[in-house]
């Protein structure tokens, strides 16, 4: 059977991303339309959109395995893929899907289980030989219990989730006296965004660069990887700039790294994309994390740098396709960088700032490739993630890529709500960051600031702000001024109404 429909599972722009590519095969592609986001950007991409509109119950859609499967099933889509977020790693939705001969776009139940328990992760990589943190033989059942592997593994400790990722269920443990408010706090948080509180505890490595392999394998045993993404960049061990490749990696660990991360997935039987990512310490040692067995909110970077379509390859595989691509095959060409921009106050500790986006406009120089659900007019529900647009900027090595990024950010134009805009203009500007020195430890060490102010910005912020000051006060030509009470002035600090650069 070959897939002749997609139901998009999914939202936004990594719906968007998949329907392209589909209608580039001529593969038709079905969109559910919400009642949160009744006029989506996302949904004029599809071919066909199921109303889903008139539910008002508690569990989102993309969140209920049942309604999907029988959305699937009523339009008459062949074929599911799942995105990333949502369901795209739950291992009971992929075999739901088989189980109504639907094909899943992506790895067997069977891998998205193993590679998804973290436990049952670590033991395949010890039994394979992977590098590994130390850490304790199984779950953790209590505080007590997290105490005594802690003091024997040696602190600072990080407890982890067992099941899911993305930084939830994750904390970092430097004393006994932290363990058992740190233990229940990951227990419950895990519990919460997994229906799982199981945890597990590993040696904490300090300042370690984070660097994740993209794999792609097929269902006859072939299996390669696309290189590597650093992903350092991150916040709460939430990924906030990514590139590729990394500028810590030479062709020699390049060729471990990558075989090493082959071999795990060998060890699943695994097809269809997935990442394996590891932390890479200031020695060139490397452990491996986990493994995510989706497509990753990154994955463009690694497409610059290669020219393989990601989407493409996983339809492919999941029509049952031998991988055309061997290791051979796979060259590393130029510099990408990703930057996840969101509706976040920043200098609110990253909080989301939900609103409608008044105006929008961004690049579109040929160095510069956009991923985005948004358009004027569009609104960042609180209900959903917030983010507005991925800028992915390449160049022919890392200087020019950064460059490119300093001129591509300039050149976007966001009103309606706060984004991380500011951040990233900083970050590209920082040396850390341009010597390439910077770990996951850089947002919360290196910056003494979270935004970049250029003599532009400050001085249209200027006008802007005396333009609001005048139409507000303006009263039969008098304006009454108490310069007691003046603040100072940044982009931050603007009414919403004012435009971020």
């Amino acid at each position: 059977m070959k897939i002749q429909k997609i139901l998009i599972a999914n939202r936004g722009e990594i719906a968007i991303r998949i329907m392209k590519t589909a209608r580039l095969m001529k593969i038709r592609t079905v969109a559910i339309k919400t009642i949160l986001e009744p006029n989506a950007m996302y949904l004029s991409y599809a071919d066909e959109i199921y109303d889903n509109s008139e539910d008002v119950s508690e569990i989102p859609v993309f969140l209920d395995i049942e309604k999907l499967i029988s959305i699937a099933l009523n339009t008459g889509a062949n074929a599911v893929h799942p995105g990333y977020g949502f369901l795209a790693e739950s291992a009971y939705f992929a075999q739901k899907c088989h189980d109504n001969k639907i094909i899943y776009i992506g790895p067997s139940p069977d891998a998205i289980y193993k590679m998804g328990n973290k436990m049952i992760a670590r033991r395949l990589a010890l039994k394979n030989n992977i590098p590994m943190a130390m850490g304790s033989e199984g779950n953790i059942s209590n505080e007590e219990e997290a105490v005594q592997v802690a003091e024997k593994i040696g602190y600072p400790v990080i407890i982890k989730a067992a099941s899911g990722g993305g930084g939830r269920g994750m904390r970092i443990v430097r004393k006994s006296e932290e363990m058992e408010r740190m233990f229940i706090t990951a227990s419950k948080e895990a519990e919460k965004a997994f229906n799982d509180p199981s945890v597990f505890i590993e040696k904490y490595i300090e300042n370690p660069k984070h660097i994740e392999f993209q794999i792609l394998g097929d269902q006859h045993g072939n299996i390669i990887h696309l290189g590597e993404r650093e992903c350092s960049i991150q916040r709460k061990h939430q990924k906030l700039l990514e590139e590729a490749p990394s500028c810590a990696l030479d062709s020699n660990l390049r060729k471990k790294m990558g075989s090493m991360a082959t071999q795990i997935a060998k060890a699943v039987n695994y097809y269809s994309a997935g990442t394996v990512e590891f932390l890479l310490d200031s020695d060139k040692n490397f452990y491996f994390m986990e493994m995510n067995t989706r497509i990753q909110v990154e994955h463009p970077v690694t497409e610059a740098i290669t020219g393989y379509d990601l989407i493409e390859q996983q339809i492919r595989i999941a029509n049952g396709e031998t991988l055309k691509i061997s290791q051979e095959d796979v060259k590393l060409k130029g510099w990408a960088i990703e930057c996840r921009i969101n509706a976040e106050d920043v200098q609110a500790g990253f909080a989301p700032d939900p609103g409608k986006i008044e105006s929008f406009s961004m690049p579109s120089d040929s160095y510069v490739r956009v991923d985005t659900g948004i358009q004027a007019g569009s609104s960042i529900v609180s209900s959903y993630d917030s983010m507005i647009a991925k800028l992915i900027v390449k160049g022919k090595d890392r200087k020019e890529a950064i460059k490119n990024c300093k001129l591509a950010l300039d050149k976007v134009w966001i009103k309606g709500t706060k984004t991380t805009l500011p951040l990233f203009r900083l970050i590209v500007r920082n040396q850390n960051f341009l010597d390439g020195t910077f770990t996951t430890a850089f947002i919360e060490k290196d910056l003494e600031k979270y935004y970049y102010n250029s003599d532009y910005e400050e001085m249209l912020a200027a006008w802007l702000a005396t333009t609001l000051f005048v139409e507000e006060n303006l009263q039969e030509n008098s304006i009454n001024v108490d310069f007691e009470n003046v603040r100072e002035m940044s982009p931050w600090l603007l009414n919403k109404r004012i435009t971020q650069f």
